[in-house]
């Protein structure tokens, strides 16, 4: 097969593939590098602040990088030592509790609305033993293609956008599932409380073992401090968990000092490209793969349809926007007993004890709704918030 270029003074190239019917016009627009099929991107600009209109797929396997979506609220997290959830998708541990607060901040690079803002909560002293980040896990079905652990491992390269009222030598890492691989890499932020670009590119890791399934893929981790033990040397993979290369600068070292990111990309290949910024709606469906919540909001939020098991307890069935990763194990809720109503036969009663999970599948959950009496048993019935204290929410976070 040969393809024949075709050009013309209006900016627009031809493809003709000979002995086939038809052509195919690819328009050559300002923009030096990008290429549009009919107002379709078929290659797409080097650089840029943002994605090139008509962009398809899944560029980017991080799940909400430009920190928009935080269905767990605006108000400040503290990290815990046990994956505490602020921002979607994103979570913030370390070997010693409270030592950062974590929020959805609306302080951004031009092309971005938000961040996460962590502030240092003391000047502590690290010890050989400590680690402190704020890290995504990649589920593994959306970073498969990657081939890692085998020869061919595809190159990847991660860029982000960051902000501290530190300067100095800062450290990053990537990780498998059995924290018994991982490549911590450095960047520099040259000038304090100013936004500044970074990007890292990563030779694909070819030994080891990298989940393809919807278990961990990758971890992709920022640090805020480690010690000697989760410290290894710079830009080369390892068979231990490294968070950050060795003589990187500790943000909980210092009280009040600030860090701020966004524009978080992991994409296969050797050159950062464009932020791929997905539609909001698409987004959040990414996210309640792994975190869905209903929110009250007053006596017409409705959680779900039922009926009633018992004249003190109903059943109320909630469908999940998307499938989740997996069956949710808990249910996690807002608010007193007098923040749910048990509405059947257009009468609403007020709950005795708060909702209490009942079972799940990755496609609904079972939640009990209890009343003090009244009910009849096989009755249908709808579960609802009395106001907006209230919320029930699932997670299968990884």
């Amino acid at each position: 097969m040969s393809l024949v270029l075709l050009g013309s003074t209006s900016g627009s190239v031809t493809l003709q593939e000979p002995a086939v019917a038809g052509t195919t016009t690819l328009t050559l627009p300002a923009v030096s590098g990008t290429i549009l099929q009919s107002g379709t991107t078929v290659t797409e600009a080097q650089g840029g602040t943002g994605t090139t209109t008509g962009y398809y797929g899944f560029k980017n396997r991080i799940i909400n990088g430009a920190m928009v979506i935080a269905q767990r609220g605006t108000s400040a997290f503290t990290q815990s030592t046990s994956n505490q959830f602020g921002l979607d998708r994103f979570d913030c541990t370390g070997t010693v509790s409270s030592k950062v607060s974590f929020v959805q901040s609306s302080v951004a690079p031009s092309g971005f609305i938000n961040s996460t803002l962590i502030t240092s909560l003391s000047a502590y002293s690290v010890l050989t033993g400590d680690f402190f980040v704020y890290r995504q896990r990649i589920e593994g079905l959306n970073c498969a293609d990657l081939g890692w652990g085998a020869a061919g491992a595809a190159t990847v390269t991660v860029s982000f956008w960051v902000r501290s009222s530190l300067t100095g030598s800062f450290g990053g890492y990537l990780a498998n599932a059995s924290l018994n691989r991982s490549y911590p890499f450095s960047y520099t932020i040259n000038a304090a409380n100013t936004w500044e670009q970074k990007t890292v590119t990563i030779a694909g890791d070819t030994t080891g073992t990298w989940l393809t399934t919807n278990g961990s893929g990758i971890e992709v981790g920022f640090s805020l401090g480690a010690g000697s033990t989760y410290s290894g040397t710079a830009n080369t993979w390892a068979g231990s968990y490294y968070v950050q290369p060795t003589s990187s600068t500790n943000l909980v070292g210092t009280n009040g000092a600030t860090f701020y990111i966004t524009g978080v990309q992991l994409e296969k290949g050797s050159t950062a490209t464009s932020f791929d910024y997905r539609p909001y709606g698409t987004e959040l469906m990414l996210c309640q793969r792994y975190y869905f919540k209903m929110q009250g909001v007053g006596t017409s939020g409705y959680f779900g349809t039922g009926f009633n098991d018992t004249t003190t307890t109903a059943l109320v069935v909630t469908q999940y926007t998307v499938p989740m990763r997996a069956a949710p194990t808990a249910l996690e809720q807002s608010g007193t007993a007098a923040d749910y109503f048990v509405n059947r036969a257009g009468a609403n009663t007020t709950c005795s004890a708060v909702p209490v999970f009942s079972g799940a599948t990755s496609f609904s959950t079972r939640t009990e709704f209890i009343v003090a009496s009244g009910l009849t048993a096989g009755q249908g019935m709808f579960g609802r918030s009395s106001g907006s204290n209230s919320y029930l929410a699932w997670s299968a976070e990884l």
